[in-house]
């Protein structure tokens, strides 16, 4: 396997995992309908909470790279109606996004359903256009998408948040889970941005049944599933006149100190400026 010399460094315990290509990943577990729970942990624990699973896991790589930086810009109506719903802990929600893979340049839009069960559904389109905002082809896939769904679309949907991290991926063999790792958090609002502390870790579990063995083993040491949002925690924080009692506890403990800085630039992967950094 080739290594790219500008790729982020991966943790020894994930950099031990078999390679997996992103088809092999998604034939084994693509779970786009899936149970999703966030764990943080120390970044010192990742290392220990995959030793010895090479047996039983591999990791997404692409052209020798296992560390990607992803950015999503969050459509939101002007009101912030997905935010307060997800706040509110709603049954039924949605969230839309414009992801963009920043390694390759690839955009997709996507919608994120949560049904009265819990259970998420993602489902999205490839996008080439503008990542702050719907263009015909994204607004007649998420109407569609919604009414679909039991939901009225919104009338309008603007660009209220960008968050900026570098994903590792983890899938197991079996199918049974597959496991974001996430570091190297920032989220930009209005001109702000807030980030989360180096020494911290979110890892989010995606499986369609109970608790995974990888859940077990965080169980084991003593981490808990936990609320957190990135949108939500960003939007929380970069707005003084809202509250996320919802995720609070998480904020608390992930976020470096929970003071908003001024953004110097815009966003460096999304340059969404003219919507959210003015």
């Amino acid at each position: 396997m080739t290594t790219d010399a500008s790729a982020p460094a991966l943790s020894e315990g994930l950099a031990s995992l078999r390679p997996m290509t992103l088809d092999e990943i998604n034939a084994r577990a693509a779970l786009v309908t899936r149970t999703c729970r966030k764990y943080l942990v120390p970044v010192t624990f990742v290392d220990s909470l995959f030793a010895g699973a090479e047996e039983r896991f591999g990791v997404l790589t692409i052209g020798g790279r296992q560390v990607f930086q992803y950015s999503s810009t969050y459509l939101d109506t002007p009101d912030l109606r997905t935010f307060h719903a997800h706040r509110g802990g709603r049954r039924v929600r949605f969230k839309a996004r414009v992801r963009t893979y920043v390694d390759t340049g690839t955009r997709m839009f996507e919608v994120k359903l949560k049904g009265a069960r819990g259970i998420t559904d993602k489902t999205r389109i490839e996008y080439e256009g503008p990542p702050d905002r719907l263009t015909p082809v994204t607004r007649r896939f998420l109407d569609d998408t919604l009414r679909g769904y039991g939901m009225d679309p919104p009338d309008v949907l603007t660009a209220s948040a960008v968050t900026d991290y570098r994903r590792t991926t983890v899938v197991s063999f079996s199918g049974e889970e597959r496991v974001t790792v996430d570091t190297d958090l920032v989220g930009y609002r209005n001109g702000w941005s807030v980030g989360m502390r180096p020494d911290t870790v979110l890892l989010e579990v995606k499986t369609r049944g109970g608790l995974t063995s990888t859940e077990r083993r965080l169980h084991q040491h003593g981490f808990r599933e936990v609320g957190f949002s990135k949108y939500g925690a960003t939007v929380t924080v970069l707005e003084p006149r809202l509250r996320g009692n919802r995720w609070h506890r998480a904020m608390t403990a992930c976020l470096d100190h929970q003071v908003p800085v001024p953004v110097s630039a815009p966003a460096p992967q999304e340059q969404v400026g003219a919507a959210l950094h003015t």
